[in-house]
């Protein structure tokens, strides 16, 4: 097992350098200035020689392998550079984001847990009946209904009916964790509820599954019962799949909110992913795909020991 372990991280760093290599060459092939932007913005003339000069103040006067050598070396030393547009280190940037968006999807995925695996198994348990209808039609309108258009029900609904609306400015939990839950368990329950929809039909389907297997029948033949059998025997084996669902949507969560985090004004990795792109902000977005990357990268490791640890039938050799 710890060589396997061992083989995986090591994988990573050929999976990461690809990744850098194609999202640096894409953002160059893009149309688009980011020098030529920055003047734009400001609305006054700009003589050929100031966009050159701030060209060659952020290193884009430099041969195309001298830039990507550069970067990698940076990322090496943990040295992500500015982001240039606003000057600031990029590791400072995605920090006070990355907090928000880590949380959130953390919150969500717990929703989503609490909700997928015990309505999916009852559903299973329950199949053909009226308690299997309401629980398909639950998942059903979870995935017909976006995140962001739930969301802005919750607020209207607070606001018409309670008269009151969740914070507008985010306040982290090691500050005021009251004011935080305050604002955060919304968004989450509204992406929480579109994300356990897909767990809630996977599990349902999986449990199924089990139960139509031999070794389930031998169980109910000795008699035990059957909550005994759903957990012990049925639920561990059918959660394989169900982990998939869940690892890879918490990897999405981290920066694919960008219209719920507008909707409750979150100023996360999904709005940060938006702005660098939209202003050429080559540095920026090269860190955030990287980080992504390695979210969904890692996320998937953790995983595959997951199902280790839950079937022991499987063995990475």
């Amino acid at each position: 097992m710890r060589q396997y372990i061992l083989k995986r991280l090591l994988l990573m760093i050929p999976t990461l350098f690809g990744v850098a290599v194609l999202v640096f060459l894409l953002l160059r092939v893009a149309p688009g200035d980011i020098v030529e932007l920055k003047y734009a913005g400001t609305g006054a003339f700009a003589p050929k020689e100031a966009i050159e000069r701030e060209r060659v103040q952020l290193g884009l006067d430099k041969p195309l392998w001298q830039q990507f050598v550069s970067w990698i070396w940076g990322i090496v030393r943990f040295d992500f550079g500015n982001s240039m547009w606003t000057g600031r280190p990029i590791i400072q940037e995605v920090s006070i984001r990355l907090e928000l968006s880590l949380e959130l999807a953390v919150m969500a995925t717990f929703v989503a847990i609490l909700l997928s695996i015990p309505l999916g198994a009852l559903a299973a348990l329950k199949q053909d009946t009226w308690v299997d209808y309401s629980v398909r039609l639950f998942s059903i309108a979870g995935l017909a209904i976006p995140s962001f258009w739930l969301g802005i029900i919750i607020i209207l609904g607070f606001l018409i009916i309670f008269k009151w609306m969740p914070p507008l400015t985010f306040t982290s939990f090691w500050v005021d964790p009251k004011a935080n839950m305050m604002q955060l368990i919304w968004p989450a329950l509204a992406v929480g509820y579109r994300y356990s929809a897909v767990a809630t039909r996977m599990t349902r389907s999986a449990v199924l599954e089990v139960l139509r297997e031999d070794y389930i029948r031998t169980a109910r033949a000795k008699g035990l019962w059957e909550r005994v059998i759903l957990v012990r025997h049925a639920l561990k084996n059918a959660l394989l799949p169900v982990i998939t669902v869940i690892g890879l949507e918490f990897a999405f969560l981290i920066g694919g909110l960008v219209v719920t985090e507008q909707v409750f004004n979150l100023n996360g990795i999904g709005m940060l992913f938006v702005e660098s792109i939209t202003r050429r902000d080559y540095t920026m977005t090269q860190a955030l795909v990287l980080l992504v990357s390695f979210v969904f990268i890692f996320v998937n490791f953790l995983v595959d020991l997951i199902y280790a640890w839950l079937d022991p039938r499987i063995r990475y050799q």
